[in-house]
């Protein structure tokens, strides 16, 4: 069996736990629970009619008091940067974190999820701001982890991305 680790990245409160929780085990809970240090969970999915297991490495989110240690991302076969789009700083905080994840791990497979979708109404990321994710040639997926959508599709799509980086 293939395992490959991803690792979910972005700001504090962006929703990765809730979308790692969605995928798994398909829950959402409204209570918020911070994620100390790394929380490792796993499913299996099929990618070019192949069982890949997806080692899926939920770390804690950036502050401004606390970057996220690199060491995390060893052995990483690609990671999904996650933004609130409720939260425009959450994006500028990605904007960093993809910067110095590829100075330092080069050029990771990595999915952008665009969460809290079912918040759409009060969301601070303008389509301004998606043509600039356009222009940095990022995969952009709009996802919710309250309603489920998109949440398959950013992780499929990362898994698809890996596959296709390494043939």
């Amino acid at each position: 069996m293939i395992k490959k680790k991803i690792c979910m990245l972005g700001g504090y409160a962006v929703g990765k736990t809730s979308l790692v929780k969605n995928f798994v085990h398909s829950i959402f809970s409204e209570k918020y629970h911070i994620t100390l240090g790394v929380k490792i969970d796993k499913k299996s999915i099929l990618v070019n009619d192949q069982e890949v297991t997806l080692m899926l490495w939920d770390i804690a989110g950036e502050e401004e008091n606390f970057t996220i240690p690199l060491s995390y991302l060893k052995g990483s076969d690609g990671y999904i940067l996650v933004i609130d789009g409720t939260r425009k700083k959450t994006y500028d905080q990605a904007i960093d974190i993809q910067a110095r994840v590829q100075k330092n791990m080069g050029d990771l497979p990595f999915v952008v999820a665009l969460n809290k979708s079912d918040l759409v109404d009060e969301w601070e990321i303008n389509p301004s701001t998606c043509s600039e994710m356009e222009q940095r040639k990022w995969m952009v997926v709009e996802s919710s982890a309250k309603s489920g959508k998109g949440v398959e599709k950013v992780f499929a799509n990362l898994a698809e991305k890996i596959f296709s980086d390494t043939e």
